[in-house]
């Protein structure tokens, strides 16, 4: 199916497939007139569909592939005008400008434009960064923010005499690996086109007053590229550029400036233009441009959610990520601010309000360091400040980064260091950015040896816990790892109907707490997961299967006591949303056969690839209540 034959409300048939010869720098007057067309049609639609996502609470990211058009339509005639010439793949280190691969594929009639209508939606296969092989027309996965530039090297290099363009960013531009990428691309003459947009905005500011002195141009310069920079909405200046860099051998960096988001009134040069485009501000700008469809359209979207009551917890929900912040801010209230500034520092990465660390920047400015997305040297620079006895680094950042910590968390243990990290969107829920944002390996963060200095892996379960967690663990030595979800989750209930973690709790490190006893077996859960295990629980109970619930909220620890208890019960389920191969539930089973247990044990955990959308990754991994009392029912035979 084509794109004239859907019922997107913007017609992309008026899309004019222009061709461009870069031995000719110059636009004619039809080539500037069709481009400038291509340009507000895709402009508009990307503001259509990405704005759907914003109307159905998966969020999006409209700003990027917005600002990116231009280069894109020109590369897009480059392609079609010499396709001998180039990879024609619009590869693209800032993977949240998925619109653009999904834009380009309906165009060049790998999908239907009305799936675009679907931006984001579970089972929909437009996730939020691009993933080969789950979306038609999409030719390569981005990763997360700056992961291509090395891999497009390695594409041009299995390609000699072809140009392959890499669209970056500003933003992308600052992780230490497009540093690497860009040394061998020089020392190799590697024929890559960087196309980058340059608008000084990623999520938490402007990079050119929380990173004085960061400059892209200078900094490629210093590597060795030749750079040509300009005017990204000049269209024939930014053209002329494009045909420069095609026809100089070896890198070159096209650095393209521009304010975000520019022409929408409201978000222009703003950074809140790097996140999906408000309803409100969608429906202003496409009913100024005319596209009275589209505006109904929206407005006819209904927000679809999750009416699954679950037992056992309360009304109130509560965001930990957030309860991260306001716990370090409570503590940090304590201090005199001469103390503060002796004894801690917190370090961002450009994800603040994504990660609770606004709270503290808001409250306590003087302990806060707003950094670049350079999440190895940040996350080392806290622990360095921690290597001193009675001083504390605080780092944090999305769980999927972890992953690319791994050797400076050694660093970290090797010297000793006092470091409090937190890693929101831990696990799966709530995660349309879906798989490569999926934060699923925390274990590897503790890669230390048996006698090796310590370190504690903990996910609260409840904002109560999280609370109480961080208030406990927060003065002690080593190396402690916090996780977060993204979603929101529900207070717990114990069985006679009050908080659990309310009234005069106290967390202690190390020990397991069970929220349910049970004879038939038990099951043993962390984080989000457990108050889907115990709406589980609650449920077999009143089938009269009585099953038991762990909540092991110190992941990395063996409570003796619990696993008494639970390795002499008939069965051992354990249930997480970290992945099946590395989680909690690789060892369990380990642990109680090294005690000489020998329950019935399973463990349940992530195993597939993404389904996008929000509370829907649950059930599509069968970790949601139905997997689970599925699962029990098979143990108990």
């Amino acid at each position: 199916m084509t794109a004239t034959q859907t019922h997107f409300p913007i017609d992309l048939s008026a899309y004019q497939k222009v061709t461009l010869d870069p031995a000719n720098p110059q636009l004619t007057d039809d080539q500037r007139a069709a481009l400038k067309a291509n340009i507000q049609l895709c402009r508009d639609a990307i503001v259509f569909f990405t704005v759907t996502g914003a109307a159905r609470g998966v969020g999006g990211h409209t700003g990027g592939p917005y600002d990116t058009v231009p280069e894109v339509m020109i590369m897009d005639a480059l392609f079609r005008g010499s396709s001998d010439k180039f990879v024609p793949i619009f590869f693209d280190e800032a993977g949240h400008r998925v619109a653009t691969q999904y834009l380009m594929s309906v165009l060049q009639g790998e999908m239907p434009a009305e799936q675009l209508t679907q931006y984001r939606a579970a089972g929909a296969k437009l996730p939020g960064h691009p993933e080969l092989g789950l979306t038609p027309g999409v030719k390569f996965s981005s990763g997360r923010l700056g992961h291509m530039w090395p891999y497009v090297n390695g594409v041009a290099l299995a390609n000699p005499g072809k140009t392959v363009f890499c669209l970056g960013s500003d933003g992308s531009q600052q992780e230490g690996d497009d540093a690497e990428a860009a040394r061998l691309a020089v020392a190799q003459h590697i024929n890559v086109k960087l196309i980058i947009d340059d608008n000084d905005v990623t999520i938490a500011g402007h990079p050119s007053k929380y990173l004085p002195g960061y400059d892209v141009k200078r900094t490629l310069e210093g590597h060795g590229l030749k750079v040509l920079e300009g005017d990204g909405e000049d269209l024939d200046g930014l053209y002329a550029r494009i045909c420069e860099a095609v026809n100089t051998p070896g890198p070159v960096a096209v650095i393209n400036k521009r304010p975000m988001c520019p022409g929408i009134e409201g978000l222009e040069g703003s950074n809140h233009g790097h996140d999906v485009i408000s309803v409100e501000l969608a429906l202003k700008y496409l009913e100024t441009r005319g596209h009275s469809a589209a505006v109904e359209f929206i407005k006819g979207i209904q927000k679809p959610k999750n009416d699954y009551q679950f037992l056992g917890i309360g009304d109130k929900w509560d965001s930990n990520r957030n309860v991260f912040g306001s716990a370090v801010v409570g503590i940090l209230g304590q201090m005199s601010e001469q103390d503060r500034k002796d004894k801690v520092l917190v370090i961002d990465s450009d994800l603040e309000g994504s990660c609770g660390l606004k709270k503290i920047h808001d409250a306590h400015p003087e302990v806060f360091i707003p950094s670049g997305i350079m999440e190895r040297g940040n996350l080392s620079a806290a622990a360095g400040f921690g290597m001193e006895e009675g001083k504390q680094g605080i780092f944090a950042t999305f769980a999927a980064f972890l992953e690319m910590c791994i050797s400076e968390i050694t660093m970290a243990r090797l010297n000793y260091s006092n470091l409090l990290c937190h890693f929101s969107h831990s696990g799966i829920d709530d995660m349309a950015d879906n798989t490569c944002h999926f934060g699923l390996n925390n274990f590897f963060a503790d890669n230390g040896l048996d006698d090796g200095y310590e370190t504690r892996l903990y996910f609260p379960a409840d904002g109560n816990q999280m609370k109480a967690c961080v208030e406990s663990i927060f003065f002690d030595r080593g190396l402690r790892f916090i996780f977060s979800t993204r979603s929101k989750t529900p207070i717990l209930l114990n069985a006679s109907g009050d908080e659990l973690y309310g009234g005069d709790y106290k967390f202690v490190s190390g020990k397991d707490e069970i929220i349910r006893e049970g004879s038939a077996g038990y099951i043993v859960t962390f984080g989000d997961t457990v108050y889907r295990a115990l709406d589980a629980v609650e449920r077999l109970k009143q089938e009269g299967i009585n099953v038991g619930l762990i909540n092991k909220s110190t992941l990395n620890v063996v409570d003796e006591e619990v696993m008494t208890k639970i390795g002499k019960s008939p069965f051992v389920l354990v249930v997480e949303a970290f992945n099946r191969k590395t989680g909690l539930g690789s060892r369990f089973g380990t642990w109680l056969l090294e005690r000489g247990y020998g329950p019935k044990y399973a463990y349940l955990g992530t195993h597939e690839e993404g389904c996008g959308g929000l509370w829907e990754q649950y059930p599509y991994q069968g970790i949601d209540p139905t997997g689970i009392i599925k699962k029990v029912k098979a143990m108990v035979g």
